[in-house]
């Protein structure tokens, strides 16, 4: 081994890389390795936003710059496609969200002899780290800490419970799980919380599901202009710069498509978005998701008709999938296996595929590819900023 080697990449859980295959923690390229694995910091090395870095399990990246963030996406996005021999006619640029732009948070909190703990989970353990900040949060969202710590403290269970924060139209949107309230007075503290805070929503979950306890008027989340219902623990982009880009390239590349189908669909997001000119089924199996779509979409003119079903069990089949000029998707991290093989099999000629797991992508997109389509455009995205989490948008094409 030489006294010092040289870190060329980032590997998949943002560990450095050498030449010679050694990882090293808490490096970047550009930078150092000695013999005993110091890391001496060269030009892309940066000062973490946040002093939680290396304890918080939310940020992995913090010490790269926006240039290695950008490299790190735009490979792991890259690598995927070519472990399936699949090479893209255009790349375009990494879209990188911006610090303090996170729309949602999932958090935690504990209720201690001194008070109360909340914030993430340590890496690799059930820790809490207790946030003092927490730089990729939208202000409005990170405003919230310091209360809900208070009020963990002054009525939370003995045990852990969940915090999800979701930045609606009206304001901040906050849901307790495993977070009993007994009696009156927890319930009007709670209510007071809620009311004093300014909360667009309070729903609170004792193990039944959320039940909603503050919800001045109804909470909605616009969607390309359109404002749509937001059930509590539905399904949202985590920033809002990340999902216009997406959307605007969506649209562009279905082109002249008149009729499309969005399927794993949710609130919307991308039917909303395309139906300019155009007529959209949505197609969504999470019943209030399905529901807050459809409602929006009679509201909306009727350009955009939502189906409720489950395209895990009950695929959308070659004869229904050739009506449409296009079908975009957009499924979950396991990706959409027994949909693509149906759409692989139909007529439709042009497939907008999103995703967030580039692996589950790619050994979908080789399965379009087998049945003659081409992966004419591919843009890597990376929304949760400073994490090891990607995203991409591509268009599929025969």
């Amino acid at each position: 081994m030489t006294l010092s080697e040289l870190i060329i990449r980032l590997a998949a859980k943002g560990d450095g890389v050498t030449a010679s295959g050694r990882h090293a923690s808490g490096s970047v390229p550009g930078d150092t390795v000695d013999a005993e694995g110091a890391v001496v910091p060269g030009p892309h090395h940066i000062a973490p936003a946040c002093r939680h870095f290396a304890t918080c399990g939310g940020c992995q990246l913090q010490h790269a710059d926006d240039a290695v963030l950008a490299d790190f996406v735009r490979d792991r996005v890259v690598n995927a496609a070519s472990g399936q021999g699949l090479e893209p006619a255009e790349l375009l640029p990494v879209h990188l969200s911006p610090p303090a732009s996170r729309r949602r948070a999932g958090l935690h909190g504990l209720r201690t002899v001194r008070g109360a703990v909340l914030g993430y989970r340590e890496g690799g353990s059930h820790r809490v780290v207790d946030l003092a900040e927490c730089p990729v949060l939208h202000p409005a969202l990170a405003a919230m800490i310091a209360p809900l710590r208070r009020f963990v403290a002054a009525h939370g269970p003995k045990g852990m419970v969940g915090i999800d924060l979701t930045l609606a139209d009206q304001g901040v949107e906050a849901n307790l799980t495993q977070f009993p309230l007994e009696g009156l007075g927890p319930t009007e503290a709670a209510l007071d919380f809620a009311r004093e805070q300014g909360l667009a929503r309070l729903t609170i979950d004792q193990g039944y599901g959320p039940e909603t306890l503050w919800e001045p008027e109804p909470v909605t989340v616009t969607l390309a202009g359109v404002p749509v219902g937001l059930p509590p623990g539905a399904f949202l982009q985590a920033t809002a710069d990340a999902e216009s880009r997406m959307v605007a390239d969506a649209a562009a590349w279905i082109g002249d498509a008149r009729m499309v189908a969005d399927l794993f669909a949710g609130l919307g997001t991308f039917a909303f978005g395309l139906r300019q000119g155009r007529k959209v089924l949505a197609v969504e199996a999470e019943r209030a998701a399905h529901l807050a779509c459809k409602s929006a979409g009679a509201l909306a003119g009727n350009t955009v008709l939502a189906l409720h079903r489950d395209l895990f069990r009950n695929p959308l089949q070659p004869a229904e999938l050739n009506r449409f000029d296009a079908v975009l998707l957009d499924p979950p991290r396991a990706g959409a296996r027994a949909q693509v093989a149906e759409i692989a099999a139909s007529t439709v000629p042009r497939v907008v595929y999103v995703s967030c797991n580039p692996s589950s992508w790619a050994r979908d997109a080789a399965t379009l590819a087998e049945a003659g389509f081409r992966l004419t455009k591919l843009r890597p995205v990376g929304q949760f900023r400073w994490s090891t989490h990607v995203e991409l948008v591509s268009l599929f094409e025969r």
